[in-house]
């Protein structure tokens, strides 16, 4: 059993999987996006989620820690200069995982991991946009039972033959007189 075993060793060694984490780690902070498997996505969003959240202290002690983490300098330093600026106010949550269905070859479920603050499709409308919205009209039942008819009005329901029959006999002249005026 596995109780109170919090991470997924993916079948690798650790040092192989430290090495995958910090490049996948690297390649989404680079890229915004990454295409992987969802277990690797989700071993990815714990490594990188407490890298990000350090860089927005920018401090000597922090880039040099998640130097330790990312071993690539491009990469901590496009986190340290623009992605810290857009999640400065964001209190967690910075990544998004997007299941894209099966791989074709051994059938594993694929996704994209992507930073949350650089998806234009997902950002909600700016101030002066307004989301879309759909107008139509809301369907009712046009069938009613004669029970309900009945209940409402007090009176039982004709059915629209019968009530055709008797407004035609209304306005129709019944005596020779209405029919001469």
């Amino acid at each position: 059993m596995r109780h109170q075993k919090r991470i997924n060793h993916l079948g690798r060694k650790s040092a192989h999987r430290k090495a995958m984490l910090s490049n996948m780690a690297s390649s989404l902070i680079i890229h915004k996006r990454i295409n992987t498997t969802i277990a690797k996505a989700k071993a990815l969003r714990c490594y990188v989620e407490p890298l990000i959240t350090k860089s927005k202290d920018d401090s000597t002690h922090s880039r040099r820690h998640v130097f330790n983490f990312l071993q690539n300098k491009e990469a901590v330093s496009e986190l340290f200069r623009e992605i810290s600026k857009k999640i400065a106010d964001r209190p967690g949550g910075y990544t998004r995982i997007l299941k894209t269905g099966n791989r074709e070859g051994d059938n594993a479920e694929m996704c994209f991991i992507e930073l949350v603050d650089y998806n234009e499709a997902m950002l909600t409308p700016k101030d002066g946009e307004k989301a879309k919205t759909t107008r139509r009209k809301r369907v009712t039942s046009k069938k009613k039972t004669a029970a309900e008819g009945e209940a409402k009005t007090g009176e039982p329901k004709m059915k629209k033959t019968a009530a055709k029959k008797e407004s035609a006999k209304e306005v129709t002249p019944d005596t020779e007189e209405e029919k001469a005026e």
